[in-house]
């Protein structure tokens, strides 16, 4: 079984920036994901956007399980395993408005109806520093992997 794909919590010294790394990742059905907490200056979650989660509005695939890993203490970690393949945004609970957002898109997108993400429409409900950090799924999935411009 493959190792968990890492996406690392991260910020410079004085607080003053946070992102996820990749801020984008595209991964195989099944596999698992684990974020770390690489910030020494914040906490940080990795918290799906679902309505049984804080009620937000749904950007994860119909039948995938949310997740919220609670507060991440530096070196701290949590991890998912991604068994329904489409396309889930994520989010930092306590720095989303500052675009602390992420996506994986999982599975084969050659696959016939891999696509299981159809509510990924503008939604006002997100700061628009989120809305416009997340990458693209096209490029994501051409990449492997996006990282956050710097």
């Amino acid at each position: 079984m493959a190792e968990p794909a890492v996406i690392q919590m991260v910020g410079p010294p004085d607080g003053s920036d946070v992102w996820f790394d990749p801020i984008g990742l595209w991964v195989r059905t099944g596999r698992a994901v684990r974020w770390v907490n690489r910030d020494a200056g914040n906490s940080h979650t990795a918290t799906a956007y679902h309505p049984a989660v804080f009620g937000r509005s749904r950007r994860i695939p119909a039948h995938a399980r949310p997740w919220n890993s609670d507060y991440l203490l530096p070196n701290g970690s949590f991890e998912v395993t991604f068994t329904e393949p489409g396309v889930y945004d994520y989010y930092c609970l306590p720095h989303e408005h500052a675009g602390m957002v992420g996506r994986i898109v999982v599975g084969d997108p050659n696959a016939k109806d891999w696509w299981q993400t159809p509510q990924l429409k503008v939604d006002s409900k997100l700061p628009a520093a989120a809305l416009t950090a997340f990458p693209s799924i096209a490029e994501i999935i051409k990449r492997g992997y996006i990282h956050r411009a710097q």
